[in-house]
């Protein structure tokens, strides 16, 4: 698999077109802040502000299989476990789940590492990344490890939408 990444710098084209995303232009972002609180790759990129029209969206329903995004993932662990999710559930960093700005709740969807070629399959049950627009998935840290991500904190990788586990 190869494609390329847009560069992390906070210098960088905003929005939609600096996400890499091969989705439909009408597809917005959520926005969620409790998310970031618990991120255990705080710093790790620059910060790139998100205008609020920007990031103000609603949740659409997802195609299977046919869905891609490319970007970089992050994740998020122990700050947050036992804390409540956006859909409502409790957050274990042992599970294999995940935050996305859009996708909706109880989506699963696999994450490749592009640079190892790893592959782990998530269910969506939290919002976010926020505040980086490059980034367009935060997994759970039982996922990361999985994906052999944790130890960087951050990684570029292709998401596409699946039917289950």
């Amino acid at each position: 698999m190869s494609f390329e990444l847009p560069p992390i710098a906070a210098n960088r084209p905003k929005g939609r077109a600096a996400l890499g995303i091969l989705l439909p232009a009408s597809i917005a972002c959520a926005v969620a802040p409790a998310t970031v609180a618990g991120c255990a790759h705080e710093g790790a990129v620059p910060a790139a502000a998100e205008p609020p029209e920007q990031a103000a969206g609603k949740p659409r329903e997802p195609r299977a299989e046919t869905e891609f995004q490319q970007g970089y993932a992050t994740w998020y662990g122990g700050k947050l476990a036992g804390h409540r999710t956006a859909d409502g559930g409790v957050f274990d960093p042992r599970a294999m789940t995940a935050a996305h700005r859009t996708l909706p709740f109880g989506t699963w969807v696999e994450v490749t590492c592009v640079d190892t070629g790893r592959s782990v399959r998530v269910r969506i049950t939290d919002r976010g990344p926020f505040g980086h627009a490059e980034r367009i998935i935060d997994l759970s840290r039982a996922a990361a490890d999985k994906l052999g991500i944790r130890s960087r904190g951050i990684a570029p990788v292709a998401i596409h939408v699946v039917d289950g586990p």
